[in-house]
């Protein structure tokens, strides 16, 4: 069995880990400091805690299951007791992209994340549907990357992201680089801030007289038609009027230049700002 020792094992992210690696073919190590954690661990998963030395004795694979804002302090504390040939997978791109893992060349770094289950799917169970994170019932897709270390390692850190986010349907191989496009990028900086513009339009109809239930049935009826031809979901064009809307709309809502949120600058300014 392929040894891998988890650090964060307790927290919000590692215990959703922790509970996907359990029954799989890795021996895992947990490593947890928060007393509410290793509780957490105890009763509901049944797995004890063990220090840094015990979890890394023999370990292939070190998964760093910490928020972006510790990543470099942990990675740093344990960089010393990694052995050459240690692949430390990371869930997130901040951290890397910033530039906050030692120095490390005989190490291998991995970095994976979900793309957590997309709007438009086949799922009919409830315990699916209601699944919105991913890594629980629904299938999702994820990202990978392998930021340093021998290609042939790609294929064990692709297999522990297929554990840790399961179920998966397609893995897609990127770069670090790429995977900072995507986030903050494009979910957050982009995505993020439009769907929050679109809950304050519905809160501005709302005030305006529409009753709420009625502005959000609508809106989020909308939302998936107009989303289902916009990203090709289904074949189909938009009348005359939602064009025109679109035309005069954009301009209204969007700076000329909005794009440069992709620019290498902004993009390592809003990791800094992460991290």
């Amino acid at each position: 069995m392929t040894s891998v020792a988890l650090f964060g094992a307790g927290g919000k992210m590692g215990y959703r880990l922790a509970s996907n690696l359990k029954g799989s073919r890795f021996d895992v190590r947990h490593v947890e400091l928060g007393e509410a954690g290793r509780t957490r661990l105890k009763d509901g998963l049944g797995f004890d805690c063990v220090s840094d030395e015990v979890a890394l004795d023999g370990a292939e694979v070190v998964i760093l299951a910490v928020p972006d804002t510790l990543i470099g302090k942990v990675a740093t504390s344990l960089g010393p007791k990694l052995k050459a040939g240690t692949i430390v997978v990371i869930l997130d791109a901040a951290a890397p992209f910033a530039g906050h893992l030692p120095q490390r060349p005989d190490l291998t770094y991995f970095v994976t994340h979900p793309c957590h289950p997309p709007i438009f799917n086949d799922e009919t169970e409830m315990a699916a549907k209601r699944d919105f994170f991913g890594g629980v019932a629904a299938k999702q897709h994820i990202v990978s990357a392998l930021m340093q270390g021998p290609d042939a390692h790609f294929a064990l850190g692709e297999e522990v992201a297929k554990v840790i986010w399961a179920p998966v349907m397609r893995s897609h191989r990127i770069t670090v680089e790429q995977m900072a496009l995507l986030e903050p990028g494009l979910s957050e900086t982009v995505c993020a801030s439009l769907l929050a513009v679109m809950r304050e339009a519905m809160d501005e109809v709302v005030t305006r007289g529409v009753p709420k239930e009625a502005a959000r049935d609508f809106l989020l009826g909308h939302m998936n038609v107009l989303g289902a031809v916009i990203f090709e979901e289904t074949p189909g064009v938009f009348s005359d009027a939602c064009n025109k809307a679109i035309e005069f709309g954009k301009p209204m809502l969007m700076k000329d230049d909005w794009k440069r949120v992709f620019e290498p600058q902004e993009l390592a300014d809003s990791i800094r700002r992460i991290t």
